[in-house]
């Protein structure tokens, strides 16, 4: 009797290993079972990097790309 389930369940094992295969990247590509975390402090981390953010001068560079998208849609748009 138990010879005949083990063969059963190998059958329908052997019967899904394409569909696994399949399967299988999607579901251990994202899987994170533990990780370390070396600074918990996510908002400092934000403040301090919008504050290299204006210090840089990357804020300018920002404003000055918004304002010339802006100018370059008007010019090539029509109506």
């Amino acid at each position: 009797m138990a010879v005949v389930e083990v063969q059963a369940l190998t059958s329908v094992v052997t019967g899904l290993h394409p569909l696994i295969d399949l399967v299988s990247p999607w579901l251990t590509d994202g899987l994170v079972l533990a990780q370390q975390v070396e600074d918990p402090d996510v908002l400092g981390q934000i403040q301090q990097a919008f504050n290299n953010f204006i210090e840089s001068g990357q804020v300018w560079a920002f404003l000055i790309g918004l304002v010339i998208g802006y100018i370059f849609r008007g010019m090539s748009s029509f109506g």
